[in-house]
């Protein structure tokens, strides 16, 4: 099993469409890329703490590959509004991949640029190294109260 963390706006919509893929294991919400390793909603929607919405991926490499998830997340969002989705605004919003070691970077920016190419140079997503990811344990405890 390999981990991916994407940002890309309210973690809710991508969570579910990831969750149907084949490969996709397990998917959990949570916050990404901020000043500590531990926040929750309220914070981030501050935009104080740099934290974006993700969602983190355990995904089977053998059935699909981080290339294809990756290309999945430009397909799930529009990687061309800066810090917004829908009707969501806000820096933990913004479009962002966060990469855990240098062959997820790779195939990320590989794609990046293959996108931006498609899309006439306006992606504004960016590719950050893994940092404070935190699961988004309130919505967690709603999840398991409503099973």
């Amino acid at each position: 099993m390999e981990i991916a963390v994407l940002a890309l706006g309210c973690f809710w919509g991508p969570e579910k469409k990831y969750g149907q893929l084949e490969g996709v294991y397990r998917t959990e919400v949570g916050y990404c890329g901020g000043n500590s390793p531990n926040t929750n909603y309220r914070e981030v929607c501050t935009g104080t703490t740099n934290h974006a919405e993700a969602v983190k991926l355990e995904f089977d490499p053998k059935v699909i590959s981080y290339e294809e998830i990756v290309k999945k997340f430009f397909e799930f969002h529009d990687p061309t509004t800066l810090n917004s989705q829908g009707p969501d605004f806000g820096t933990q919003y913004r479009s962002e991949i966060f990469y855990l070691n240098d062959g997820q970077k790779k195939i990320a920016q590989k794609v990046i640029n293959e996108e931006n190419v498609r899309l006439s140079g306006r992606v504004v997503t960016k590719l950050s190294e893994l940092k404070n990811y935190c699961a988004a344990e309130e919505y967690h405890q709603k999840y398991l109260e409503k099973r």
